[in-house]
Order: C-alpha cells, then sequence, then structure tokens
C-alpha cells in the first residue's frame, strides 16, 4: 500500500470522523438540555408482563416526582410557623416554582362534607355497617352516643345533618381525617415530641431531571434556608424529592467521570511517554481514542437519544480498553526499527487487532442481551466506540505513523522480559500440572464462600443523608407510600371498585392484627355501588320508620326544624366515582385511578407501613383481577435470574472463541491460548468470594469483559512474538503496557460512587490483573508454527 494511497485513506477518515463529530455535538447540545438521564426509572428494565402494570409504576414514581416537601422544625410554635410563611413567600418569588404551598387558603368545612353530604344515607363506616346488620339495633343509643362525643378535631359534621354520626364516622376513616398533620393558623402543622413541625411543598416548573431546573431550584431554596436559620433561629429544615435524588446522582456521576477520565488519561499518559519515550506516539493514542468515545456518543445518543448515568461514566473507563488498539500498532513501530514500513506494520498487525475486536465485542454483544435499558446502552456505546478506536488504527495511523521510532525500551520493557522468562518455563510438563494444582487449591476456599446478592439497590447508591430526612418526613406526617401497590382491574367501575374493597377487607385484617399501618385506595373513599345500595337497605330499616325517628330526635332535643330538614334528605342519591373525581377534594388521590378503556378499568391500592413482601403477596391470593406490583422485588427477581443465566453464557462465549482459535493457532495449541483468561475468572471469582463480595449481575457481566480482554491478550502475545523474535520480552511489555491502561480505566471504576459501577471495576481489576500475568504461561519459551504463520502475511 502507497504512501498516497495511506494518506487518501486517512484523510477520507478524518472527514467522516469529523462529521459524526458534529453530528454527536448537535445532539449532546444542540437540542436544549444535556440528554443526560439521572431518572432511576429509565434505567430499569421493564419487569411486569402486564403493560398496565409498567404504566402505573412510572405514574406513581411520577405523580410527586417535581414536587418538593419541606418540613421546618422548631421548638418554638410561633418561630415555626412564621418560618415556614416566610420560606413560601421566598420560594414563590423564583420562577423556577410552579407552585408553593404554605398558607393554606380561606378553609371551609362544607368544602371538604359537599361531596359526601348529599350522599350521607348511602355512606357507613364498617363499625356501623355491623351493628346496624344486627338484630334489635337501638337508634336511641347511637343517637346518645353522637351527643356525647367529645370536640372532634377533624372535620366535623353539624349535629343537625348527622344526628347519628353515621356520616361523621364515614368521614373518620378518610385519609385526610388519619393525617397527623392538622391544619393550624392556616398552615398545616404537627406537633411531636415538644417540637412544631410546619409542612410546605413546591411544584417545579420543569422536570426534577433537568439539570438547569435543578441548579435554579436547589440554588434557590439553598439561600432560602440560609436566609431562615438567620432570622428564625433554631429553625432546622427537612426535605425530600426527586429533585434531590436526581442531583445526588448527577453529582455523583461527575465526580466519577472526573476522576476516573483525568486520572486514567494521566496515567496512560505517563505510561506512554516512558514506554515510546516521545510525544507522539501519546498523541496518536488519545486520538485513536477519542474516535472512538465521539463515534460511541453519538451512537448511543442516536439509538437511545439520552446517556444514562451508567453509561456516561463507563465512557470515561473505556479509555484504558480502546486504546490497546493503537498500542499494539505502536509497539509493532517500535520493535520493527528501521524495518519500518506503515503497511507492512498493519498487515502484521491487523490479524491480532481483528480477533482481538472480535472476543471483546462477543463480551459487549452478551452484554448487551440483557433487557435492562442501561446494561444494553453500555453495551451499544462500548461495540461502537471499539469498532471506531479499531478502524482509525487501519486507516488513520498508518498516514501519521510511515516514519520509524525509536524502541521500546525502560522498566516496563526489562520486567516484562523477567516476568516472561520466570512464568513461561514452569507453565510446561509437569511443573504446568503442578502450578495449575496449587491455584486451584488457592482458590478453592475462595469459592465456596460465594455467595450473591440481586437487590436492585445496589444500582445506585442513594445518598444516607437524603433517605434519613425522607424516613422522618413520612414518619412525622405520614406522607408518602412504599414502592409496592396492588393493581386491582375490573370489566367497567364498578367491578374494579367491588374487587378493590374484597382486597381491602384483608388489608384491614392486617391493620387490626397491627402487621399494617393502614393504605390509600379509592373504594375507601367512593364505595362500589353495590355496597352504597347494601348500606341504603340498611338504613332503610329505620328511615322506613320516620315516627320513630321523629320522636328519638325530639326526645333529643332536636328543633322540628332540624327534624324536618334531616327526614327529608332521605333517600338522597349514591355518590358517583367519576363525578367525584371532578371534585377538589379528589385532587390528591386521581393518580389512584387508571382510567376506563375497552378491556376494562383499573385502579391502584397503596399499602402503608409494611415491606413484608410475602405478607403483601399472600392478600392477594385468590382474588381475581388483584395483582401485587413491586417494581424493585421485580427488577431484584429479573436480575437473579439473569444472574444464573451469566454462567451458562459465559460457557457458552468460551465455547464460542474455542473453534476461532482452534482454526487460528491449532487445535493443540487454542486451550494453551484460552487458558489465561478462563484462569483469571477462575482466581477472579476466588478473590471475590475470599473480599467477601456477594455476586451480582454486574459481576458476572464484567466476567464476560475479562474474557474478552483477556483473550485480546492471549492473541497479541501469540500474534506479536514471530515478528520481534530478536526482542524477547518486547511484545510481553506491549501486553502489560495495555493491561496497565485497562487497570487505570476500569480499575478506577472500583472507586465509583454507583455500587453497580464498583462491583464491575473490582471484577475487572482482578480479573484484567490475574489474566495478564498468567499470559506468559501460555506460550512455550520459544516455539513457531505453521498456524501461526498461516495468516501473518494476509
Amino acid at each position: 500500500m502507497t504512501p498516497q494511497t495511506l494518506k487518501l485513506r486517512a484523510g477520507l477518515f478524518a472527514v467522516a470522523t469529523l462529521l459524526f463529530a458534529a453530528l454527536g455535538a448537535y445532539l449532546l447540545f444542540g437540542r436544549g438540555p444535556l440528554p443526560i438521564q439521572t431518572d432511576l426509572l429509565a434505567m430499569l428494565p421493564t419487569t411486569e408482563q402486564n403493560p398496565l402494570a409498567e404504566a402505573a409504576v412510572e405514574r406513581l414514581a411520577h405523580a410527586n416526582g417535581d414536587r418538593m416537601v419541606l418540613l421546618l422544625e422548631n421548638d418554638d410554635d410561633v418561630r415555626a410557623k412564621d418560618a415556614a410563611r416566610a420560606l413560601g413567600k421566598a420560594l414563590a418569588a423564583h420562577k423556577v416554582f410552579g407552585s408553593v404551598t404554605a398558607e393554606l387558603p380561606p378553609f371551609d368545612l362544607q368544602q371538604m362534607l359537599a361531596p359526601y353530604l348529599a350522599h350521607r344515607a348511602w355512606l357507613l363506616a364498617d363499625a356501623d355497617r355491623d351493628a346496624l346488620a344486627q338484630p334489635g339495633y337501638a337508634p336511641d343509643q347511637a343517637l346518645a352516643q353522637r351527643l356525647n362525643e367529645p370536640f372532634l378535631t377533624g372535620v366535623g359534621v353539624p349535629l343537625a345533618d348527622d344526628p347519628f354520626g353515621w356520616l361523621q364516622h364515614w368521614l373518620a376513616q378518610q385519609p385526610w381525617s388519619r393525617s397527623p398533620l392538622l391544619p393550624e393558623d392556616d398552615l398545616l402543622v404537627a406537633h411531636r415530641d415538644k417540637a412544631t413541625y410546619v409542612l410546605v411543598t413546591a411544584t417545579l416548573d420543569g422536570s426534577s431531571y433537568d439539570d438547569g431546573v435543578q441548579h435554579r431550584a436547589l440554588g434557590a431554596l439553598h439561600q432560602a434556608e440560609t436566609q431562615i436559620e438567620r432570622d428564625y433561629p433554631g429553625t432546622r429544615m427537612l426535605h425530600t424529592g426527586a429533585v434531590f435524588y436526581a442531583a445526588a446522582a448527577r453529582s455523583g456521576a461527575e465526580h466519577d467521570v472526573h476522576m476516573v477520565g483525568w486520572i486514567s488519561s494521566l496515567g496512560i499518559a505517563l505510561l506512554l511517554l516512558g514506554v515510546f519515550r516521545s510525544p507522539g506516539p501519546l498523541l496518536l493514542a488519545f486520538l485513536s481514542t477519542a474516535v472512538g468515545v465521539t463515534a460511541a456518543t453519538t451512537v448511543a445518543l442516536l439509538v437511545f437519544g439520552k446517556i444514562y448515568l451508567l453509561t456516561l461514566v463507563f465512557g470515561a473507563a473505556l479509555l484504558g480498553e480502546a486504546v490497546d488498539y493503537s498500542i499494539q500498532y505502536l509497539s509493532a513501530r517500535a520493535n520493527a526499527g528501521t524495518r519500518w514500513q506503515a503497511g507492512t506494520g498493519l498487515r502484521q498487525v491487523r490479524p491480532a487487532l481483528l480477533l482481538a475486536l472480535a472476543t471483546s465485542l462477543l463480551g459487549y454483544a452478551l452484554l448487551g442481551l440483557v433487557p435492562f435499558p442501561a446494561l444494553r446502552q453500555m453495551a451499544v456505546f462500548a461495540i461502537s466506540g471499539m469498532s471506531a478506536a479499531c478502524l482509525s488504527v487501519f486507516w488513520l495511523l498508518p498516514a501519521l505513523l510511515q516514519r520509524p521510532s525509536k524502541p521500546m525500551t525502560g522498566v516496563l520493557v526489562r520486567g516484562a522480559r523477567a516476568l516472561q522468562q520466570m512464568l513461561a518455563k514452569p507453565a510446561h510438563g509437569w511443573r504446568g500440572a503442578l502450578m495449575a494444582l496449587l491455584l486451584l487449591l488457592v482458590a478453592l476456599p475462595g469459592w465456596m464462600r460465594l455467595r450473591h446478592d440481586d437487590d436492585v439497590h445496589r444500582l445506585i447508591a442513594q445518598p444516607a443523608a437524603l433517605i434519613a430526612q425522607e424516613t422522618q418526613i413520612r414518619e412525622i406526617t405520614g406522607l408518602g407510600n412504599g414502592s409496592q401497590f396492588y393493581l386491582v382491574q375490573g370489566k367497567d367501575g364498578e367491578q374494579t371498585l367491588q374487587r378493590e374493597e374484597a382486597l381491602e377487607t384483608r388489608l384491614q385484617k392486617l391493620v387490626d392484627d397491627g402487621k399494617l399501618e393502614g393504605w390509600l385506595g379509592l373504594a375507601g373513599m367512593v364505595p362500589s355501588q353495590a355496597r352504597q345500595a347494601r348500606d341504603h337497605a340498611l338504613l332503610g330499616r329505620l328511615f322506613d320508620d320516620p315516627a320513630r325517628l321523629r320522636h328519638a330526635l325530639a326526645d333529643a332535643g332536636f328543633r322540628p326544624a332540624a327534624i324536618d330538614a334531616y327526614l327529608a334528605a332521605w333517600p338522597g342519591a349514591p355518590l358517583q366515582l367519576d363525578k367525584w373525581m371532578q371534585t377538589p377534594l379528589s385532587s390528591p388521590f386521581r393518580q389512584l385511578w387508571m382510567g376506563c378503556n375497552p378491556q376494562g378499568c383499573a385502579a391502584l391500592v397503596l399499602p402503608q407501613g409494611s415491606d413484608n413482601d410475602a405478607l403483601l403477596a399472600h392478600v392477594a391470593d385468590g382474588l381475581p383481577g388483584v395483582q401485587l406490583v413491586d417494581k424493585p422485588a421485580s427488577v431484584s427477581a429479573l436480575f437473579g435470574r439473569y444472574r444464573g443465566y451469566a454462567s451458562v453464557w459465559l460457557l457458552a462465549a468460551v465455547l464460542l472463541i474455542v473453534p476461532v482459535f482452534g482454526w487460528r493457532y491449532g487445535w493443540a495449541r487454542a486451550p494453551r491460548v484460552l487458558a489465561p483468561p478462563v484462569l483469571g475468572i477462575a482466581l477472579t471469582l476466588a478473590a471475590l468470594g475470599y473480599l467477601g463480595q456477594p455476586l451480582t449481575l454486574f459481576h458476572w457481566m464484567a466476567l464476560m469483559l475479562v474474557l474478552g480482554v483477556g483473550a485480546n491478550y492471549a492473541v497479541f502475545l501469540h500474534e506479536g512474538e514471530p515478528h520481534s523474535a530478536d526482542r524477547p520480552g518486547a511484545i510481553y511489555a506491549s501486553v502489560l503496557l495495555s493491561a496497565l491502561t485497562a487497570l487505570l480505566s476500569f480499575g478506577l471504576l472500583s472507586l465509583s460512587s454507583l455500587p453497580a459501577l464498583r462491583d464491575f471495576g473490582l471484577t475487572l481489576l482482578l480479573g484484567i490483573g490475574f489474566t495478564a500475568l498468567l499470559v506468559p504461561a501460555s506460550r512455550a519459551a520459544a516455539t513457531t508454527t505453521r498456524s501461526t504463520t498461516r495468516m501473518s502475511h494476509a
């Protein structure tokens, strides 16, 4: 291949790269906010077979996703309330908040009663229903009890409208009546442990996962908090909301990207400078890597539209593997000395690079088979990035490296030569068998200590301070729910509510047994027409004798006009779900109704105060149309299944590589070439056992890459040594250089703030390290075979 041809190819590749980079820049910066996905829900796989269940998961996750919940605490009641008012005014002054609620609008009790007062003859509390169903029910006793009830602190029904207390008792079962928060001085207040807590909520004018919204909202809150702490001493603010978790996740990812990117870049630069003794190879190696990362980012944005946090940090670590291809070409140039010809050098390294690329892509392709959006994006990112980096070596570097270079020297080369001589000879014959036996004995205790943990919460570390504040806010206010919910479906709204009532009967039993704090569901607020009809029939036994009721009310001291109005309200009308949904009172609960379509209707019921998955699942057993949905548990179960499959995938990958190596190196030598990555995987598992690391899906996915990367090192050594027989240890030095660059990038992931990437990085750190040390044992001290040279001039 002539120099002119090489330059032409390089020019075409450079133009294509620049166009691709321009497209990537537009996708990244030219479409509004940075497309970095910090929403954890978007990273999780679809686990529910029922699409409606997945829709319900998303609905609940985002129902309050753009809302801040703030709780101001002070031992001084007046100071706590004044601080809340000041906070509300301070936040309302910023446009980033669509609405801020501190002081309540003028409170009219009739607004709470209006949706129910006209339907009072159709609504009964559980205790009243049971009592009315008993023969010989005495309304006089209910009337006397109502007249002697103590002062009501919740929503009270006027005595003339509800003389027997049936509606009052029903309202006492409603969520707003059970809330620890009570209206005081036009604020929502809770008192606990001699302290006053005042609730303030703020809804963002935008998404919690928008970087700009996060900065403006958190900046405004910090400014207001500083002012309140100064003006109202002793005031402490608790906060929770998706925006705080999203900002923490973004901050952690940015820290990881900077740590991995800068440290690995600096380390790789020093290594390359020390080995090649020139800045030229360093710049070209990073040029090749930059091409790969640019292509990977562009393809990921084209395919997925956004970049996940995991991919962002993983992309910074990809530097260490993408640079391998340029290192091998640079090493071939250094080892050739004055005999160097760019075209010949390309033909020399092409089989090794293609074989190495194929094994790496196999590992990433297996990673992409997992139905997990974040892992699939990482696989696409890596496949496109590695391919582009390899193509840059074929098309770009030969035109830029036509002159010979200085030979590789230094501590790395001398150490590689000594290490290869030390490991190559004992790895053959009876010494090799003894060495394998010793490794087995050392590894066995580690294997015996292996265990697994599939908890999805290992995916992202949520700051302990935020979790503690959220927990405290839930305990004080009663706001918030767990991750589980029941999906109730029926052919129409009536059947859906009836099935929900059957579920709530079982949930109430758990409440009575102290195993559940309560639940939130629509059927408790809008009973089914069938239940309302039964309740109405129970009351009808009394209203069929209006004279008796009139006499009882008159004896109790009610005025005739009040008695006439009360009796005239009979029979009233049942409460309708669609009309209730249009009232302001339904606003906080509308997300519980999934609506209707030609296939039927659906509603959600949220259990509160229990994380016992087995107990909650047992409640739904045998109830038609009722399904417990637990997204974290479902994802954890999916991770567990795929972790179980991972060992099979790993074995399948090994079996796929065997025929390729058999064709290339001969069937007798193929096992020896494959031994380093396989033994590296075995020793990594043992080390993880000794370290007490529970195996997750991410450990197994990393082992897939250990197989691919480790096979690369064996390929580089076997393909390169025949071309540098006069420079013993030179090729192994390039292998160690590749391994060190990988350790500087992937290994740094073991320090990531994301637990999933920590597992990933630690596994790669161990696997790559073991494999790199074992590679010399795969090759005899001096051997060349026909199979080795079969394609050396391809």
